[in-house]
């Protein structure tokens, strides 16, 4: 895998870059829809690719590790032959879904046990079995097995587990270095800075981080309940010291107003499930605000969703149909709205990585904050 830095904005550290993986290139900054179980909810192959334009999305190795399984991806041939996406694609190392699981799992030096929420089946993860899983998963991108303490955590606790993902960190490093892909295409593995909100933790993390002299790095552990500005002060302390010739995840976040103060202090990748989570719920995001699609001001809009649409979606249906979708509960409903949230977080990322090209992102971003901040 490859990175190119192709501009920064002089003004800010808003970075245009190109990552080049064995199954295509991906331009910078970008979003990544989530796809948990090999799947992006309630949207079609043909609409991640043609129509909302997603050049990478994320995998889960928790879910797909315990449904379909590695014996059903391996024998698939991985999974972009499972399910059709010939992109690249991420997998994150479900360490954060292990870790969500507090009542059903036990830390260790070794490594975490849990049970299975589908069936309550007792399993554990290593950095090393992560390594494995993560391997016949296939993904381009492989994030390293950490843990990602509480936001809350007090410093005892979050040194503590700095140090616990340092050595596991070194313990992935090594496993990879052991094996090989198995399906004939490189893989790259990501660590991840972590250290919750404390200056001194995160300095150390993002130093230990960068030498390992990764093909790419992320920052962990953010918008986990922190304040905002507390977020973007992380995000700035970490970037300071992570190399600029690698690509920077933010892992995890967020709101379009999150992505472009991401992607200002030099942030390159993103994923988040809010753009379909709140699809779901009805909530539209547009560049000129958030749209409740159940509020009663729009049963008799028939207008279309979005006059600029960055969707089909948003120019064939009306705003008073899917009014009408969302109460009376059609599953249709919930399909139109995750794809146009989709296509509107491409259609931003696409729009900044523009700008930052144009040498004006810094008005272009002051006035598209002050739009999205609205409520229609």
């Amino acid at each position: 895998m490859t990175f190119t830095l192709q501009h920064t904005d002089p003004k800010t550290n808003a970075r245009a870059g190109l990552i080049t993986t064995d199954h295509g290139q991906i331009e910078t900054p970008i979003f990544m829809p989530v796809g948990t179980q090999a799947s992006v909810k309630g949207v079609h192959l043909h609409e991640l690719t043609d129509d909302i334009k997603a050049q990478i999305i994320l995998g889960n190795t928790y879910h797909l590790y315990l449904r379909p399984g590695l014996e059903v991806i391996e024998a698939a041939g991985g999974l972009h032959r499972f399910n059709g996406f010939d992109r690249p694609m991420l997998t994150d190392s479900g360490g954060f879904q292990v870790f969500s699981l507090a009542g059903i799992r036990k830390i260790t030096a070794e490594g975490v046990e849990f049970r299975s929420h589908i069936d309550g089946s007792k399993h554990f993860f290593t950095p090393e079995r992560v390594m494995d899983i993560e391997r016949t998963i296939g993904a381009d991108i492989m994030m390293a097995f950490d843990e990602c303490p509480p936001g809350t955590s007090d410093y005892d606790y979050a040194k503590k587990s700095l140090r616990l993902t340092q050595s596991w960190l070194d313990r992935c490093v090594k496993r990879f270095d052991e094996t090989e892909p198995k399906y004939g295409y490189h893989q790259a593995l990501f660590p991840i800075v972590q250290g919750c909100t404390y200056r001194d933790l995160r300095t150390e993390a993002a130093e230990y981080v960068a030498s390992k002299n990764a093909e790419g790095n992320a920052i962990g552990g953010l918008a986990v309940g922190e304040p905002t500005e507390v977020m973007y002060e992380m995000i700035e302390l970490v970037n300071a010291i992570l190399p600029t010739d690698r690509p920077r995840y933010l892992m995890g976040v967020g709101t379009p107003q999150n992505l472009l103060e991401g992607i200002e202090r030099g942030v390159d990748m993103f994923d988040c499930v809010m753009p379909t989570r709140n699809g779901r719920n009805a909530m539209l995001f547009t560049r000129h605000g958030t749209m409740n699609m159940r509020n009663k001001k729009w049963e008799m809009d028939f207008t279309p969703i979005d006059p600029e649409g960055t969707s089909y979606v948003d120019t064939t249906y009306s705003r008073a149909y899917l009014h009408h979708l969302f109460k009376a509960q059609e599953l249709l409903a919930m399909q139109i709205a995750s794809i146009h949230n989709l296509a509107f977080y491409l259609w931003l990322v696409g729009k900044a990585r523009q700008h930052i090209l144009a040498g004006d992102f810094t008005p272009w971003k002051a006035k598209m904050i002050e739009e999205l901040s609205q409520r229609l």
